[in-house]
């Protein structure tokens, strides 16, 4: 299971999966957490970056980290398709190759049956970490081709975990062995107060989102390719950040580019894409990345609202801002045609930025700093009503027979996302118009000008839980 709102834990055990392709480790990595992490697909190379979580097996925290199938024999390129995919291929390999370097603990994950060529070449690649392996074999349900697999202890293996990670056959012995292995006293907790801004990144493909995620992690983290839609996972960073002397830890998630499904062609983008959509749920921030000479397309609307409905923050970045031309105002132009095109969205900051040359950080942080502190801001009910009682004074409510209602108090139900209950006489006379004054005034008066504002209308008949 992943980690809740509650911990965070610094200086994790790492434990990489590796093995070929379509042997299974995102279905194990996803068996261990006893959660949907990653992407699971009988299409060989589904996994392409280093995915890696911080969760619990057997009630200890660790960081799971998935790898893509190392492919050590890759073709000869005859094509156009066969070189893109040859030189991902080459990326991946390196990817894999470093999270390896950085395991505390490594399990080769074997499928059943006869020991392949590949699987020899990846044994040998393997033996100087051979104090940190641990050798498993996947789709042994009920025994199946299992005498082949035993042949894996004449490599000098003492011990070979036959599993079925789609049916849980064994993962239990295996999960055991892997906490057995451990060193969990470099471990250490803090309280939920002091747990990292978490931030996505999302925006159509080939924006820059990797780039972008890479600049802030000082990382190669995720795949970098001018390819559409090399990014397949939710690749997870973390970072930290000084203003005023003063750091801000970040979680910063690189996703796969969100198209119009019209677009999507087949199951690994379709996951991917929700995948992609579904970190808004578990971020506070939402960086949407537009590219600078593109604009605002109506795709990056749609992820904009999504994350408006969820109460995240919203960030609208213009990457690739250093191709744009030398000229004033260009900006403030820019930034116009967005608000024009996005009205209801006026509130969300817009911040040119390239990802590439690393220009904007600073300000784009700073602003994801000022962003999560509006979002965490929870106003006493004792100063939301004495404000209440101005904006009534300065605006009254209609007082036509039909349109006529009272607001009688006011409440803030949550912080993050932030939520407001207005308690009135008369819902159905509540105008859409009126509660978005009132939400205007919330953003201006009580400190919350670059979020998204939730405000629900109840009966002041009906108590309040």
């Amino acid at each position: 299971m992943e980690f809740n709102n509650e911990k965070k834990y610094h200086n994790l055990p790492v434990v990489v999966l590796v093995g070929r392709p379509n042997v299974g480790k995102s279905t194990l990595y996803n068996r261990l957490l006893r959660k949907r992490r990653t992407i699971t697909d009988p299409t060989p190379g589904v996994t392409r970056d280093p995915v890696h979580t911080d969760g619990f097996i057997n009630g200890k925290p660790v960081r799971l980290v998935d790898t893509a199938g190392f492919k050590l024999d890759r073709s000869l390129a005859v094509n156009r398709k066969a070189k893109n995919s040859n030189a991902i291929d080459d990326l991946v390999v390196d990817k894999t190759l470093a999270a390896v370097k950085e395991a505390s603990l490594i399990v080769l994950l074997l499928e059943a049956g006869e020991i392949t060529s590949e699987d020899e070449e990846f044994i040998e690649l393997l033996r100087p970490f051979r104090q940190q392996l641990i050798i498993a074999v996947n789709k042994t349900e009920g025994g199946r081709r299992e005498a082949d697999s035993w042949n894996l202890l004449s490599y000098g293996f003492d011990k070979v975990f036959m599993i079925s990670a789609e049916h849980g056959d064994n993962v239990g012995d295996l999960a055991e062995e892997i906490i057995n292995r451990l060193d969990f006293s470099g471990v250490e907790e803090t309280d939920y107060e002091k747990r990292p801004i978490r931030l996505t990144i999302l925006g159509k493909p080939n924006t820059g989102k990797s780039t972008l995620s890479n600049r802030l992690t000082a990382s190669s983290a995720s795949i970098v390719s001018d390819i559409p839609g090399t990014t397949r996972d939710v690749v997870e960073g973390t970072f930290s950040w000084k203003s005023g002397g003063k750091p801000h830890d970040f979680v910063i998630l690189d996703t796969a580019g969100i198209r119009r499904k019209t677009r999507v062609t087949d199951n690994i983008e379709y996951y991917s894409v929700n995948r992609a959509i579904k970190t808004i749920n578990e971020a506070d921030i939402v960086i949407l990345l537009i590219d600078a000479q593109e604009g605002l397309s109506d795709q990056d609307k749609k992820i904009a609202a999504l994350a408006h409905d969820k109460g995240r923050g919203i960030i609208m970045a213009l990457n690739k801002w250093d191709s744009m031309p030398k000229i004033k105002n260009t900006f403030e132009a820019a930034r116009d045609r967005i608000h024009f095109l996005f009205g209801q969205m006026e509130y969300a900051p817009i911040i040119p930025v390239s990802a590439q040359e690393g220009t904007g950080m600073d300000k784009l942080l700073s602003t994801a700093v000022t962003m999560y502190a509006q979002l965490n801001t929870q106003i006493e009910t004792g100063r939301l009503n004495q404000a209440l009682k101005q904006w009534l004074t300065e605006t009254p409510p209609p007082s036509g027979p039909r349109t006529r209602f009272n607001v009688k108090y006011a409440v803030q139900k949550s912080a993050n996302p932030v939520q407001f209950i207005f308690f009135t006489s008369r819902t159905h006379a509540v105008s859409e118009t009126y509660v978005s004054y009132l939400r205007n005034r919330i953003r201006k008066d009580l400190g919350f000008s670059c979020i998204p504002v939730s405000i629900e209308i109840r009966s002041s008949g009906k108590r309040h839980g």
